[in-house]
């Protein structure tokens, strides 16, 4: 048996490292560490938590999974997707709940590699991944609305979907002007900046630009309407004691869905992520090992507090994009997140929470991929329909729904389609033979059929669907043949639910007096049949290896 192979690319990238290759991974690490502070911020307070947990976790998990994954370029740290799972979980069983939810998520993590389920990703169909996409995209423009127009509201906001829309039409005569337009401008920064340079990130030149705007206002122009983070939270900037939470079975029992809905998410974005990385570097990432490292930073990060982490798409191009090629980027990307936490985090409490809203509108917009949601709209209804639950799931309810419910769509669908490409058809009169690959008879073209016996051939495999096709066919035969051969020279396989259905219909041939033939079954099927005792149901000489064998014992039968 194959051992399991954990070799984080941190050992490979360190065999031939050198002055020059440390040199440009600095430069990427200082850049895309500068690069990931609004948005760790930005991402922490959406998901309900203070601003330093979400630099907190782009420091713990972004150095673990740079030192531990499978990628070379991978940076990880809070992301968009998260953080309405992580509200969610935070309204439901406190930080308590979100801490244990994220060791739980970390250790399925873990799993996930140590049982070689690297490939995850392969296997959860696109319209799930581009609808659960797009709908946190929507639910985060939502949460953001408020803080974007700088909006008045008493008491607490509505987490639902619909009833918040409602309270901020209520609400839209409380709109502040000066926060709307701090919000809106930070868009605008943002939008522009990557055409004026791509290695200033714009969400960092807003923050600044409007900060010191909002400080001027106030100063100045008596302006006190502007809310900031410190009119909001306290600002720490220590770093924690790691606590091991106290665990509960109830806790434990309830959080298992969120946990796995983290884990599933986690692995989604963090392989999407490498797998694009690869595509620019020329590298191949090692897929579980991978997911073994995002295990390991979930289960570090909530002990410092953090909150769930996974692979950046956006920071890892960054990384690329200014020369990163190797983990060391991401760990200095790590440090320089520190620094700043450690020296600067107390500036954080100047910065205006309508461009922290902006900035997350942007990303939302990033997150949406509309375009890709309108091409999938042209395919089949059942892709469409997959696509439109996963999406209204996600925004109506919450993503641990959308993503079940979406699964057993797919699965649904998917068992449908894989039915239809078993197709059973009924021969008279005679067979050709111009392509059978289970004829011994070279000289000829065609084999004539018997009276008394019909022939039916089944193309693609034996499961779910083929019995009832089967039975849809031979009601169209008036007479009752005396022998039926069944073709399953193209049958690969047979599953059980097919087992069953052949059965029940062999037990009610023999009731009805009619003998049934198989033909051409190839070895691995006939061991499935014998296996289930068939050659005793049928006979043993009732099982064919080809045409010609089954055509020659239907006619002894008749004869009889």
């Amino acid at each position: 048996m194959k051992t399991f192979d954990f070799t984080p690319k941190m050992v490979s990238a360190l065999r031939n490292y050198n002055r020059q290759t440390f040199m440009a991974d600095l430069m990427a690490g200082v850049i895309v560490g500068i690069v990931a502070l609004p948005l760790a911020i930005a991402f922490g307070i959406a998901s309900g938590v203070s601003p330093e947990k979400g630099i907190i976790t782009a420091i713990v998990a972004g150095l673990a999974i740079s030192a531990l994954g499978g990628s070379k370029v991978q940076i990880g740290g809070p992301t968009g997707a998260f953080i309405v799972i992580v509200a969610g979980i935070i309204n439901q069983y406190g930080m308590q709940g979100l801490t244990i939810a994220t060791l739980m998520a970390g250790i399925f993590l873990i799993g996930f590699g140590l049982l070689r389920l690297g490939t995850i990703i392969k296997y959860i169909p696109y319209p799930i991944i581009v609808g659960f996409t797009s709908g946190i995209a929507v639910t985060i423009f939502t949460t953001q609305v408020k803080d974007l127009l700088g909006m008045q509201i008493e008491g607490t906001v509505p987490g639902d979907f619909i009833e918040r829309w409602i309270v901020y039409f209520q609400n839209l005569g409380h709109i502040d002007l000066w926060s709307t337009v701090i919000g809106l401008t930070s868009v605008v920064i943002i939008t522009i900046t990557p055409k004026l340079s791509r290695r200033v990130p714009g969400s960092l030149v807003a923050i600044i630009v409007m900060t010191i705007v909002a400080l001027l206002l106030k100063e100045y122009a008596g302006i006190t309407t502007i809310e900031t983070i410190g009119d909001r939270f306290s600002i720490n900037s220590q770093l924690p004691d790691a606590v091991v939470p106290e665990l509960s079975w109830e806790t434990v029992r309830g959080l298992v869905a969120p946990a796995m809905t983290i884990a599933v998410l986690g692995a989604i974005e963090s392989l999407l992520s490498a797998t694009v990385a690869d595509g620019v570097i020329g590298d191949h990432h090692n897929s579980n090992t991978e997911l073994i490292g995002q295990g390991v930073a979930n289960i570090v990060s909530p002990l410092f507090g953090g909150i769930p982490a996974t692979g950046a798409i956006a920071r890892t191009m960054t990384n690329i994009n200014n020369g990163g090629r190797t983990p060391v980027a991401g760990i200095v990307h790590a440090v320089v997140l520190l620094l700043i936490f450690l020296f600067l985090m107390p500036l954080a409490k100047y910065i205006p929470m309508a461009c922290l809203a902006g900035v997350l509108v942007v990303v939302s917009y990033g997150m949406s991929g509309w375009r890709s949601f309108l091409a999938l709209m042209r395919n089949p209804k059942s892709d469409v329909t997959v696509l439109i639950l996963t999406f209204l799931l996600t925004i109506i309810f919450d993503l641990t729904v959308a993503i079940e419910v979406g699964l057993l769509c797919a699965c649904l669908l998917f068992m449908r389609r894989m039915s239809e490409t078993t197709d059973v058809k009924a021969i008279s009169d005679e067979i050709d033979l111009n392509e059978d690959a289970d004829m011994e008879r070279g000289n000829l073209i065609h084999l004539t059929i018997p009276k008394g016996v019909e022939v039916y051939e089944i193309n693609g495999p034996y499961f779910f669907g083929a019995g009832n096709r089967f039975e849809d066919i031979m009601s169209r035969y008036g007479q009752r043949p005396k022998v039926r051969i069944i073709r399953m020279r193209k049958v690969p396989f047979i599953d059980s639910t097919g087992l069953h259905n052949l059965e029940n219909m062999c037990l009610m041939s023999q009731k009805e007096g009619i003998t049934i033939v198989l033909s051409g079954v190839n070895e691995k099927v006939e061991t499935v049949l014998k296996r289930n005792h068939f050659d005793r149901l049928l006979g043993a000489e009732n099982i064919c290896n080809h045409i010609d064998l089954a055509l020659a014992r239907a006619e002894e039968l008749i004869k009889k």
